[in-house]
């Protein structure tokens, strides 16, 4: 069985999801705000997400960047939103389809199928975690962000780029 993480703020809209796919077999995992959305993903490790874009807070877009910090998991987003520019951002930002509002259900089903499918043809189960944690210091990839005992330490975006790169080639000569 498939975990959904479903991200809306429109509780009609996020109780619709849940109950269709519920229906048809899958976990659902509710939230709705991004800051939420990162939580629970780090948590469960959900098999795909669908997410607004429309959320209090952080918004769709830098929730998928939190997750593409870390997850390789399809991320679907459904949004109001359907100008071609917030399509490209969200696509560019890392989504891996866009749905735009009002929706059908059977398309949207469709559409999380395929992509539940090309996720299973591409994993080689390697998917990483979303914090790495050692005796001195923390690395939060979803946050882009490291502490240590004594808070955040501020790192340039050269240095967070060299982090990561470390961090996701762990073992390997980079």
């Amino acid at each position: 069985m498939s975990t959904i993480l479903c991200v809306d703020d429109d509780q009609q809209i996020l109780r619709a999801l849940i109950a269709n796919l519920r229906a048809r077999g899958y976990d659902v995992t509710p939230a709705s705000s991004g800051e939420e959305a990162l939580r629970l993903a780090s948590d469960h490790q959900p098999d795909a997400v669908i997410l607004d874009l429309g959320l209090p807070g952080m918004s769709g877009i830098d929730v998928i960047h939190g997750l593409r910090g870390w997850t390789t998991i399809p991320i679907l987003v459904l949004s109001a939103r359907d100008g071609e520019v917030d399509k490209i951002a969200a696509l560019d930002a890392g989504a891996d389809d866009y749905i735009s509002k009002p929706f059908g259900m059977g398309e949207l089903l469709a559409r999380l199928r395929a992509a539940l499918r090309r996720s299973d043809s591409v994993s080689d189960g390697s998917e990483e975690e979303a914090s790495i944690v050692t005796a001195h210091f923390t690395i939060d990839l979803s946050a882009k962000r490291v502490m240590d005992a004594e808070g955040e330490i501020r790192l340039t975006p050269t240095e967070w780029g060299i982090v990561e790169m470390l961090v996701r080639n762990a073992g390997k000569l980079v």
